[in-house]
């Protein structure tokens, strides 16, 4: 347990800033479920719609430090490759 004040301090911001992160992940996650799922029902067009909800959370993400850039780009990466493959 922290005993001095700085530590207690950073033990409450730490705890604002992990529901945040969450919220972000949580985000991160349903877009790209959702542009899963879409692929998966062979609904292309609406897989589309859901690429830039995606990019927008997966931005949003690196940006806040949540994910790292080089995840940011795979995951970009491989969601566009799908919707390239499901066209095919």
């Amino acid at each position: 347990m922290a005993i001095t004040s700085s530590a207690k301090k950073v033990i409450r911001s730490s705890a604002r800033k992990r529901v945040f992160n969450l919220r972000r992940m949580d985000t991160l996650r349903d877009t790209t479920k959702s542009l899963t799922k879409a692929l998966a029902a062979k609904d292309i067009a609406g897989a589309e719609k859901f690429l830039s909800a995606a990019y927008k959370a997966i931005d949003k993400a690196k940006k806040r430090g949540v994910i790292k850039g080089n995840t940011a780009d795979r995951k970009k990466s491989r969601l566009a490759a799908a919707i390239k493959r499901a066209r095919a």
